[in-house]
């Protein structure tokens, strides 16, 4: 049976392999972990769902495969030991590329995660009547994984790529050209190239860090948002002593447990919150962009920025209007830590209709953040700091502020609508009760 690199999102287009738990030789059963992929956003191990003894490994430690191609070979017991000599007396030559490329299979399609007599099976394979050739679906369209990464590498919507191969297929000169023309037409920015950016700064001394996969993949869809999305800013000021008081009040009120409170709910866990029921208040905004229409939803689902050491994940906290502070700092919580060890599953950083992007606890007093498509608004959050304000009988009394901006999606989102959320936003941060009761 081959071991194919799994799929681990629509946009993901290969894995690295970061370790193999088994060995040319060794027998595996269903449940056995036999590697732990790497992504630009995740890790995640892949066990066998056969029993048999692994004859081959094609794909190394440390190197990249993508989606669809064979990363192992497992062979039934009974003839695994004349398969498996060979293999372990004259190993196959180190590729010289770090990249496999998917093996060309008539015919093959997408590979999606399924369930096998109540197990999960990556490696199933989804069969289309024509031969594709390793080419995966885009909208009705086939796309060869080449295609799709240097679509995704380059900000190129295939959508607008009109492909030149068989039955129409999207392939990598499509891609290449699509993003020649776009230059062409001053749709992305071109800058300085390497060899120009070393020579100006020749005499300098400096250090070549190569880039991840993740900070590929932000560099990407950041540029991609700023230059095809039409943004505009809203700032408020928010009175946050109220808040500051029911907060203090709700964790004092926390049971104890091992001499510990049972929960302890931060000032982002309200602002997560707001925002939710601010969404629900002006239905409108809790919509997105999907080409030729817009997407409203029931509920509100909030993304929450959290820093990597090597770039910027955003989880996603579904149903946040439905679900109590308590939940909420909770699955927040579990969400950023598993985010940290690169834990999270694609269903738990993909979609959502807003974010929130807090920059406070750094001592940013104010910035606007760039929307993460397809999501139609983020909510920037500075520090909270005591400031002086007219008093109701003309005095000057101090309290506690904090700048929020929000980044709305002109496409989506006009003036007047925006600032209508970030109103109701604004409300629900002043009045805090209103998020306990409602």
């Amino acid at each position: 049976m081959d071991v194919l690199m799994p799929q681990l999102g629509e946009t993901v287009t290969e894995g690295k392999i970061s370790t193999w738990y088994k060995s040319v030789g060794d027998s595996v059963k269903p449940g056995d972990n036999l590697f732990e992929i790497e992504t630009d956003k995740v890790s995640m191990e892949v066990p066998s769902i056969t029993s048999g003894v692994i004859t081959e490994i094609r794909v190394g430690k440390g190197e990249t495969a993508m989606v669809g191609a064979v990363v192992a070979v497992i062979g039934d017991s009974a003839g695994a030991s004349a398969q498996t000599a060979p293999a372990q007396a004259a190993p196959a030559a180190a590729p010289a590329k770090s990249t496999v490329a998917a093996k060309a299979v008539a015919p093959v399609a997408t590979f999606q995660p399924t369930k096998t007599n109540g197990m999960m099976d990556p490696y199933r394979e989804v069969r289309t009547p024509e031969r594709n050739y390793g080419a995966a679906r885009q909208g009705g369209v086939l796309v060869t994984p080449l295609a799709r990464r240097l679509a995704v590498e380059n900000g190129i919507d295939l959508s607008r790529v009109k492909g030149s191969g068989p039955h129409g297929r999207i392939v990598a000169s499509d891609v290449k050209n699509a993003g020649a023309d776009s230059r062409a037409g001053g749709m992305i920015a071109s800058g300085p190239s390497l060899a120009e950016i070393k020579t100006i700064y020749a005499d300098s001394a400096y250090s070549e860090i190569p880039l991840d996969g993740m900070r590929k993949t932000i560099a990407t869809r950041l540029t991609q948002s700023k230059q095809s999305v039409p943004l505009f800013y809203l700032t408020a000021d928010v009175a946050m002593d109220a808040l500051l008081r029911v907060r203090k009040e709700a964790n004092a009120a926390a049971p104890m447990k091992d001499g510990l409170p049972s929960w302890r709910i931060s000032v982002n866990d309200f602002i997560i919150k707001a925002l939710a029921l601010g969404l629900q208040k002006v239905p409108a905004a809790n919509a997105i962009w999907a080409e030729d229409r817009i997407l409203r939803f029931e509920h509100s689902d909030i993304g929450v920025a959290v820093a990597l050491d090597d770039g910027l994940l955003t989880p996603v906290v579904r149903h946040v209007d439905t679900k109590s502070l308590r939940i909420v700092s909770g699955e927040m919580r579990d969400l950023a830590a598993r985010a940290r060890d690169k834990k999270l599953k694609p269903a738990e950083y993909q979609g959502g209709v807003s974010a929130v992007s807090n920059l406070g606890m750094y001592g940013v007093r104010e910035f606007s953040a760039i929307i993460n498509p397809p999501q139609s608004t983020i909510l920037a959050v500075g520090a909270s700091r005591r400031v002086p304000v007219e008093a109701e009988d003309g005095g000057v009394r101090f309290e506690t502020q904090m700048t929020v901006t929000l980044s709305c999606d002109h496409r989506v989102i006009d003036g007047a609508l925006g600032a209508q959320l970030l109103a109701a936003v604004k409300n629900y941060l002043e009045e805090p009760v209103t998020m306990l009761v409602g």
